[in-house]
């Protein structure tokens, strides 16, 4: 038990908190098999499903992607969406994609991967971005477009390229360049050369923090694991634990989303993740602190790295899809989204967001048999576990009764995360749909959960339900 300060917001002041270790990273639990029936539509609502998910393997940023653009990852991954489903093209009325870090000459990277993968130009696209979220927002905004009938047959896709990020001239020199077009005369363009300094090459590098706090995000996550005790021990086992199940689904076949991707110009294609290192305790312990040092806890190997990938997913009405002959793999369920002070309480939007979803689905933690979720941090995720099997936290922080308890970590990420698979910022969000309705296949159960943080303070929670195999 250790005594821990927590702040809730910008305004209130610090309190001195006592959280225990959460029973549920060590308690053991039985689930029974997939027998229920799947929950019925809402009145005059329509059943939406997830018929195929697909990735790109997903690489660490600067190794066989890096000559590409995040075009043409997103391309590949609709075609080979298109591929393994079989679905023409001609059938897509809508295409929503994710990115967080956009390419200037593909702002809209949605529309330029799709034209680029032969998509009718009469196919409406337009790109999202909310962070880690950003293609759990494609995903979402494509069902707002199912539900309201304007479409029964969307895509939605993600895509990060960290390998090739904007890097803009110095500010002080582009209002020095966009002067010089409106210069006529040879004093006025002499004018402005005088004002020219060598300084003004030194160039604007994309900025790691937050814009509003300008603090890093795994600063942030190093003020978390110790807010809630969560030592670098605790932190290292579960990265850990993240490699191993990561290596074990890859050696097993379980990954069945990941779609080989030919690099041009190399001989063999890419079919697999390139993060993922097993490794020890004891090799992990020698690294030394990412962010606050010299007494931080969080690590290059407790953290998720940069990674380049694109997802998709293919989303419809329950009645297209089966007037289509498509034997969907889940319904896509109740979702909400929250946000935090994005200064105290960044990284804890899981927190918030699954009590949320739980109780807009009229479930139970105990119900859910499947949950995935975004492993940003491992202390963030171990922050969160803590949150919510507190009943201070739930009291004092959200206004609830009591706790809603955390995933057993039998339930949880259980074919590795993004602290292994990799985190492309933008296409994250369908990976973990897409293998949460994959596990739920695969160990034939109902239902099951995702969650995520993102930056602002964000966060996401959604339902999924396993289409009935009858």
């Amino acid at each position: 038990m250790a005594f821990v300060t927590v702040r809730a917001g910008a305004s209130s002041a610090l309190k001195r908190v006592k959280f225990c270790s959460p029973a549920c990273l060590s308690s053991a639990v039985t689930t029974s098999h997939y027998a229920t029936a799947p929950a019925t539509k809402k009145s005059g609502q329509k059943n939406i499903v997830l018929v195929e998910g697909v990735r790109t393997p997903f690489l660490l940023s600067g190794t066989k992607y890096n000559n590409l653009m995040p075009h043409d990852l997103q391309r590949a991954a609709f075609l080979s969406l298109l591929r393994k489903t079989g679905i023409p093209k001609e059938s897509i009325e809508y295409i929503v994609s994710g990115s967080v870090i956009a390419e200037p000459t593909t702002c809209n990277v949605a529309r330029e991967a799709a034209l680029c993968a032969g998509f009718s130009d009469r196919t409406p696209c337009h790109t999202v971005t909310m962070a880690c979220i950003s293609s759990n927002q494609a995903i979402t905004t494509v069902m707002g477009l199912i539900s309201s009938g304007a479409i029964d047959v969307g895509m939605a896709g993600g895509v990060e390229f960290l390998s090739d990020v904007p890097i803009r001239l110095n500010r002080k020199l582009r209002k020095l360049l966009l002067s010089a077009n409106k210069a006529k005369t040879p004093m006025q363009k002499l004018g402005l050369l005088a004002k020219f300094r060598p300084s003004m090459l030194v160039p604007e590098l994309p900025s790691v923090s937050e814009f509003t706090t300008k603090e890093v995000m795994g600063h942030s996550g190093d003020r978390l694991a110790a807010a809630f005790g969560v030592s670098r021990r605790e932190q290292d086992e579960y990265a850990l634990r993240s490699h191993t199940l990561a290596d074990r689904a890859s050696k097993q076949g379980l990954l069945s989303d990941i779609v080989p991707f030919s690099v041009p110009g190399d001989s063999a294609p890419v079919s697999a993740d390139n993060g993922i290192r097993v490794s020890t305790l004891d090799q992990m312990a020698k690294l030394k602190p990412a962010f606050i040092k010299p007494h931080g806890t969080v690590t290059a190997a407790n953290s998720s790295f940069l990674t380049d990938g694109a997802s998709a997913a293919l989303i419809m009405s329950e009645e297209k899809a089966l007037a289509m002959g498509f034997k969907p793999k889940a319904y896509l369920r109740s979702f909400v989204y929250v946000a935090q002070d994005p200064k105290d309480q960044l990284l804890l939007g899981p927190a918030y967001a699954t009590p949320a979803v739980l109780a807009k689905e009229g479930l139970n933690m105990s119900d859910i048999d499947v949950f995935e979720y975004h492993e940003a941090f491992a202390g963030q995720i171990l922050a969160n576990m803590k949150a919510m099997d507190s009943d201070y936290f739930a009291k004092t922080y959200m206004g609830k009764p009591a706790k809603v308890g955390c995933p057993p970590m039998e339930k949880l990420n259980l074919w590795g995360g993004s602290l292994s698979l990799g985190h492309p910022f933008g296409a994250t969000g369908i990976r973990l749909v897409t293998t949460v309705a994959n596990r739920l296949i695969h160990e034939n159960k109902q239902w099951g959960l995702t969650a995520a943080c993102a930056a602002g303070g964000h966060g996401h929670a959604m339902i999924v339900e396993r289409y009935p195999s009858k």
